[in-house]
């Protein structure tokens, strides 16, 4: 899905208050991590995902990999943490 800059921005200010509801921690990203994500994403469309490691090169990796395998988007990327969305076609949570 293709957002538009005045989408992102409300995205944004709505992750805000969000805290990280999904963790990966030194696994990296596994079968069960993207199932949780993937359930979470269902039920709430914007997540935000916290990424365990120091390594900045391995944290763009495990972000990158996560957008592809979930099918999100990116909204924000700060520091160990993103922010994802998608658009729960069926019940949609989040309007603009």
């Amino acid at each position: 899905m293709t957002l538009n800059p005045q989408q992102i921005k409300h995205l944004k200010s709505l992750a805000h208050a969000l805290n990280p509801i999904v963790r990966i921690g030194q696994n990296g990203v596994t079968p069960p991590v993207l199932r949780e994500l993937d359930i979470a994403l269902e039920h709430h469309e914007l997540v935000k995902v916290k990424l365990a490691g120091s390594d900045r090169d391995a944290r763009a990796k495990m972000m990158t990999e996560l957008i592809e395998k979930s099918g999100a988007s990116s909204i924000q990327q700060i520091g160990g943490v993103i922010v994802l969305f998608r658009r729960n076609s069926k019940k949609p949570v989040i309007s603009f």
